[in-house]
């Protein structure tokens, strides 16, 4: 009988860490019929006090040659009931455990110090990672919210390794001030990236779900300097969204007033631009004088922009949209999915728990689900990736098909 991959996730809500670590493990173990050869284990802020003590209480229950994690705003796993919870703002622990026949796993821990200048060649990137672009590793990152580097990581990592599949999010503190934890194998560190590269018998399949609808047509840029848009088809950026703003319905010009993100489109050769083609970023100030705009991110001319709107309705829909995409594409069967989500969606967006979640399972059943709330997701739009804000990651693991 061949060896599939197996994956588990369990969920502990115990205010007792010792109690927590012990129902997880319990939990998960029961669920695997072979040894697990990943750990991934994410914590809420609401134990920072304990995150020293995680790794040591896993050690004296779990055997697994490979563990990463941190800790998170809110954790997601799979409850008691069965059901996917979304634990935002209490005490929680979410533990997934993987048996990966024909995986190998490699984990590295880096700070911002260690990489490389993006004028070096690939192999510096390789070096530090020490996997070869040939095994077509795929990642999951999980980074402090601080000079992490994690941008110029994420450039580096695409630029080494073409093609790969890079998923995670950054660590968040749960309030200001709070302290963070990373978790590599035995040690706990509080800055840089811990990083998994997967290679062989797995692939990694991803939803990026951006929360956004967009409003309009999409636009040219005409003329750019570094992150500021100073003309669009050739007029006056603040026009044309001030035209586009007077299009609007009551509600949606309501929701102009403090929901109002660009999109920027990342296929230039991509003639019909669609949800998902979009890498949405924040609109950060106008120059009321000359009319100009300056965005999150950098821009230059001939990209393709189109505004959007983000609220609940809008970041329902767009993760729909996306689901009935993937689901559409009638991929082979899912093992497991990992979710990362912005600690400023959940709860507080939707005004109900475990939104994304549900939606995710409605389409995607019966596979487990662990994950955290964090400070910045990584994902990829359009081939490269990056760092999001208000988005939920989905990472879909599965087996290769067909061998």
């Amino acid at each position: 009988m061949a060896d599939h991959m197996q994956w588990a996730n369990a969920l502990s809500t115990r205010p007792s860490l010792e109690a927590a670590v012990a129902e997880v493990v319990q939990r998960t173990v029961s669920l695997l019929t072979a040894p697990a050869d990943l750990g991934l284990v994410f914590i809420s802020s609401a134990f920072a006090s304990e995150y020293s003590r995680v790794l040591p209480l896993l050690a004296e229950k779990l055997s697994v040659p490979v563990l990463i994690g941190c800790s998170g705003g809110g954790v997601i796993g799979t409850g008691a009931s069965g059901q996917t919870q979304e634990l935002e703002a209490e005490a929680a622990l979410s533990l997934t455990l993987a048996h990966l026949p024909g995986v190998d796993l490699q984990v590295f821990h880096v700070v911002a110090e260690d990489l490389p200048d993006l004028d070096s060649p690939p192999d510096a990137w390789i070096d530090l990672i020490d996997v070869e672009p040939s095994a077509k590793p795929q990642f999951i990152l999980l980074s402090s919210a601080f000079s992490s580097g994690i941008n110029d990581l994420l450039q580096g990592l695409d630029f080494a390794y073409p093609g790969s599949v890079i998923v995670g999010g950054q660590a968040s503190a749960g309030g200001l001030g709070g302290r963070l934890a990373l978790f590599c194998n035995d040690t706990l560190y509080r800055d840089g990236t811990v990083g998994l590269a997967l290679s062989g018998n797995i692939v990694l399949e991803t939803i990026v779900a951006q929360g956004c609808k967009p409003i309009g047509e999409p636009l040219q840029v005409t003329k750019a300097d570094r992150n500021i848009i100073l003309e669009i088809d050739e007029k006056v950026p603040l026009v044309v969204l001030r035209d586009l703003i007077a299009s609007l319905s009551e509600k949606e010009r309501m929701l102009a007033q403090h929901s109002l993100f660009v999109g920027v489109a990342m296929d230039e050769f991509k003639l019909s631009l669609q949800q998902g083609d979009f890498l949405i970023r924040s609109i950060l100030g106008v120059d009321p004088a000359g009319g100009a705009i300056a965005i999150g991110d950098l821009v230059r001319p001939g990209q393709r922009l189109q505004f959007h709107l983000r609220d609940a309705q809008a970041s329902a829909d767009d993760l729909k949209f996306l689901l009935e995409r993937y689901q559409q594409q009638g991929s082979p069967s899912a093992a497991a999915a990992l979710m990362f989500s912005c600690v400023g969606r959940g709860e507080g967006l939707y005004g109900k728990p475990n939104f994304d979640s549900e939606l995710f399972n409605s389409y995607l059943p019966a596979i487990p689900v662990g994950g955290f709330f964090c400070g910045g997701e990584i994902g990829p739009v359009g081939g490269r990736t990056f760092l999001h804000g208000y988005t939920s990651v989905f990472g879909i693991c599965r087996e290769m098909a067909g061998d």
